[in-house]
Formats: structure tokens, C-alpha cells, sequence
């Protein structure tokens, strides 16, 4: 029988992707809230501050699981990315001595820009959006022969992300609801492959990716503008991702531009937290009462995406 991907990405495998990438990503902590001290009803959450991760985001945890678990090439690895993949990768790589070659569009933020150069990689700004940059990373990968890092379409992707659900597990005992922000899919597929228990994906409505593709039953293009455009709005979902998400997702919740930035005041307002806009998408669920958990009911929140302008 031929294996299908929601076969290849499951938890026994998960967990030992989280043997293999522990020696190089670190255990995010957890903090556990009430939802009062954000004006709302009393009721237990936390949040999962996966922006404490090497690089940045939650990106290092896949990127180290395609590093250490696929064929890398003399040309090591070509990557093209709105900037926190291309900063993990760049990362990952200088850690396990492998070239890095990083494409990412012109909306990409000055910080990660920064960050990616920083971690020694040959960097090209190229296009206005994400598919511009992935389809001159594929002309590169084509006479480089460098082994492309999919900023979220690989097994091995989900894999690692999936070992967040394995530390939450760890961390809050008992059930929990886990809600994190959709771009291409690679962090919610693993997080419903990963996690016993509900997981809610959360994207914005100018970058429905998820939203449309459940509507039209595959992967279909949906528009590409909203605030977190570099980090939550490729074109559409990936052909990988989508059947394991389809599979075992609760919801996917649409929130506007205004209620992802009013979450980014909320966070380093109540918890002085600053994370960038696809990190505070899903907490915006919460704040903007799309998302009402039940009174005893336990959301974690994923916030993920710290490169941004310290101003």
C-alpha cells in the first residue's frame, strides 16, 4: 500500500523528529494566563512563546528536521521565504556547516533582511511577493543542484513543527486547544498531527489560503494582502500540508488586519511582549471574540515572529 502524507507525518514520528532536533532548537517556555488580565471573561490560556526560538520563529524546528534527515548536497540548500524561513534556514545551516542560499521578495522586513545576512547566507532580494522569490530560487536549485528548503511544503517540515505539540504536552498536563496562524501550513499540519486534542488554524481574511482551499475541497490561490504579508500569505496552501490539516483540524478563523495589529498592542501592552503580525494572528482569534473558548476550556496560543524593528 502506498503511504499518503497524513501516514508519513504522525506522532510516533514526531516524537522522534524531537529526539533528533533537540541538541539545536530550544524548549520555548509557557505561560500560563488568566483571560481576565486581557478584559475577558476569567478562564484559563497561555501562550507558547515560540518567537524565543534560535532565529526567531517556530521555521528553526522544520529547518533543522530537512537538514538532519535529508541527503544535503555539496550545494547545500537553496530557500525562498518572506524572511523567518530564510532566517532559520541560514541559521540551521551555518550551525551544521552547510551553504545557504536564501531568495526572499522586496516586502520582506529590514529585520529579517538583516538577520538572514547575519547568519552568513548568499541572500538575493528579488520580486514583490513570495512566489516571485520561490520561482527564481527554483531557477537557481535547477543549475545549482542545491537541495531546496520549502518554506513549508516538506514532510520533514511538518515533522518539526509537530514537536511544539510534544512540549506543550509536556508543559500544561491535561487537555488543551491549540491555535496558531495559517500561511502555506507547515506549522498547523504538524501541530494537528502532533497534538491529542483540538487545534484551530487562524489567518487573515486578505490572505484566506486554509479558508479557501477546505471551501473548494485542494489547494486553490487566494489573495495575498494583509499586514502579515510576509509571513502568512503565499498564494495557496501546500499540496503536503493540506491533506494532513483537512484531515484533523476543528476550525480555521478569519481575523482582520485591525484585530492582528490591536493583538500586537494587547501583548506588549499586558505581557510586554513584541512580536510581529503573523505572531499575535491567532492570539487576534481571542481579542476579537471569533474565537470563545468554553469557561474550563484550555487555549494555548502559539506566538511565533520576533523579527521586527525594535521601533
Amino acid at each position: 500500500m502506498t503511504s499518503t502524507v497524513p501516514d508519513l507525518v504522525n506522532r510516533p514520528e514526531i516524537a522522534r523528529v524531537a529526539d533528533l532536533i533537540r541538541p539545536h532548537v530550544r524548549e520555548t517556555p509557557v505561560l500560563r494566563l488568566d483571560r481576565a488580565d486581557f478584559g475577558l471573561a476569567p478562564g484559563p490560556m497561555a501562550v507558547k512563546l515560540e518567537f524565543l526560538q534560535h532565529s526567531g520563529s517556530f521555521k528553526a524546528r522544520g529547518a533543522f528536521a530537512n537538514l538532519l534527515l535529508r541527503d544535503v548536497p555539496a550545494a547545500g540548500v537553496v530557500a525562498a521565504s518572506g524572511g523567518n524561513h530564510g532566517a532559520a534556514a541560514a541559521y540551521a545551516a551555518r550551525a551544521l556547516g552547510v551553504p545557504a542560499h536564501v531568495f526572499v521578495p522586496t516586502v520582506s522586513a529590514p529585520a529579517k533582511i538583516a538577520r538572514i545576512r547575519g547568519y552568513g547566507a548568499e541572500l538575493v532580494v528579488v520580486g514583490d511577493n513570495y512566489n516571485d522569490a520561490l520561482a527564481a530560487s527554483e531557477r537557481f536549485r535547477a543549475t545549482s543542484g542545491a537541495l531546496r528548503l520549502h518554506a513549508f511544503d516538506e514532510i520533514e517540515t511538518m515533522l518539526g513543527t509537530g514537536t511544539i505539540a510534544v512540549e506543550v504536552a509536556a508543559q500544561i498536563p491535561g487537555p488543551t486547544t491549540l491555535l496558531a496562524a495559517v500561511g502555506g501550513g507547515g506549522l498547523l499540519g504538524g501541530l494537528v498531527a502532533g497534538h491529542d486534542g483540538p487545534v484551530i488554524g487562524v489567518e487573515p481574511t486578505g490572505a484566506p489560503t486554509l479558508r479557501r482551499a477546505l471551501d473548494a475541497g485542494e489547494p486553490v490561490d487566494a489573495p495575498v494582502g494583509s499586514v502579515a504579508i510576509d509571513s502568512l500569505a503565499p498564494l495557496r496552501i501546500g499540496v503536503n500540508t493540506y491533506p494532513v490539516i483537512a484531515a484533523g483540524v476543528r476550525d480555521v478563523l478569519l481575523v482582520d488586519d485591525d484585530e492582528i495589529v490591536a493583538a500586537q498592542q494587547a501583548l506588549w501592552e499586558t505581557l510586554r511582549v513584541a512580536v510581529e503580525p503573523g505572531g499575535a494572528t491567532a492570539f487576534a482569534a481571542l481579542l476579537s471574540g471569533r474565537y470563545t473558548p468554553a469557561p474550563d476550556e484550555v487555549p494555548v496560543f502559539v506566538l511565533s515572529g520576533a523579527n521586527r524593528d525594535i521601533s
